[in-house]
């Protein structure tokens, strides 16, 4: 039988925490899940819409994080840890296809699918980390968590309507807080970040490219929007617009953030506490921020001209204020201050508001991009100056 550790990343060297090509071909799947959330955000752009978009973007979220949290300790180039993340692929394909009737008919599937994800990728970490104290005693907490979490998210699945999104509500409240609280279990303890041993370059690099999967989802329903449609000069406007914002959005963050938050993790005296907040948590706002975008550009793409309705003002500058929020929280959680091109860019993303209903769709995108250039522009200098 294998040692346990021999599971594990060995912890010397650049290299040995590089994203592996099976990390890339799982996250393959949640391409087609923000994509599922984006169509039924647009499908269904009401306050009980947002509210369930939202809860299944951090379902989906959690999922994924942790997955990354797991293989940033295992090896997926070990022929079990690779199989489990193919098996998790599967699983995920499952999650991700009962997205728009998960609050419908693919309820269960869609609670089962997780539920299993969630408890199994412990069961099998509990399994590959076997002898090894800190790793063991410290999943066994999260595991216990993810149970109780479970009893809501499949229970919930046989609710109807608000009592559904009641039981899904508490289940992902249990997992939210569950970090935070260290997965304090009775008779278990508590975990400390300080016992987190995690590769700071490979858990930026995750979630780097799931901005990537976000951002590229958001270029796959502009093309495919502008490819269907006559090609105006509004809606090729309209276009410009929306692509040349999503170069905004990819630049904001990975010109700076991005190499900032490798670098200060990897320095970082505890790197699970940076972890934890900085890609747990504010990295969701960056997410979110792109699917609102996204939709967004649906909207204003299928009708360019008139005047903007509440679902294009809202998913614009929603959408923008989103991504620009996120992006402040995480500088100022990777580098103690707030930078004031971000806090520039929410004033301006406000200015625009009480006169947006007098813009037409493509003006107002095409001004929300332009707030976005900016910030862009002035976050190059700072970093050149």
């Amino acid at each position: 039988m294998s040692n346990p550790r021999d599971f594990l990343r060995a912890k010397t060297g650049h290299d040995s925490s590089k994203v592996s090509f099976v990390e890339l071909f799982f996250d393959l799947v949640f391409v087609f899940a923000i994509t599922q959330l984006s169509h039924l955000l647009i499908g269904h752009f009401s306050a009980v819409g947002a509210v369930q978009t939202l809860m299944l973007l951090l379902a989906v979220w959690w999922v994924w994080i942790f997955t990354a949290w797991v293989t940033n300790w295992l090896d997926p180039e070990k022929i079990h840890v690779r199989c489990a993340v193919l098996v998790m692929m599967v699983v995920g394909l499952i999650l991700s296809a009962s997205v728009p009737e998960a609050f419908g008919k693919r309820g269960l599937a869609f609670a089962g699918a997780y539920v299993l994800m969630q408890v199994g990728r412990c069961l099998f970490f509990l399994w590959a980390v076997r002898g090894h104290e800190n790793l063991t005693r410290n999943f066994q907490r999260i595991l216990t968590w993810f149970i109780v979490s479970g009893l809501f998210w499949l229970g919930g699945a046989f609710l109807n309507d608000s009592s559904q999104m009641a039981a899904w509500a508490v289940a992902l409240a249990i997992e939210l807080i569950s970090p935070s609280a260290g997965f304090h279990v009775p008779g278990l303890g508590k975990s400390s970040s300080t016992e987190w041993e995690v590769s700071g370059h490979h858990i930026a690099e995750r979630c780097g490219l799931f901005i990537i999967i976000a951002l590229g989802e958001s270029i796959l329903v502009t093309g495919a929007t502008f490819s269907s449609l006559e090609w105006t000069w509004p809606v090729i406007a309209a276009f410009g617009a929306s692509l040349i914002g999503s170069i905004a959005l990819w630049w904001i963050y990975f010109d700076t953030a991005s190499e900032a938050g490798s670098h200060q993790i990897s320095q970082s005296e505890n790197p699970g506490r940076l972890a934890r907040l900085s890609y747990t948590y504010l990295h969701l706002f960056l997410v979110a921020g792109i699917i609102l975008t996204a939709v967004a550009d649906e909207f204003v793409l299928a009708h360019p001209s008139g005047h903007c309705d509440g679902k294009v003002i809202g998913s614009l500058l929603g959408g923008a204020g989103t991504y620009l929020l996120g992006n402040l929280l995480f500088k100022r959680s990777i580098g103690d201050h707030f930078p004031p091109s971000h806090l520039v860019g929410l004033g301006l993303l406000l200015l625009l508001w009480p006169v947006s209903g007098h813009l037409s769709p493509w003006m107002l995108s095409s001004a929300t991009t332009v707030v976005l250039i900016i910030v862009a522009a002035w976050e190059k200098r700072s970093r050149c100056g």
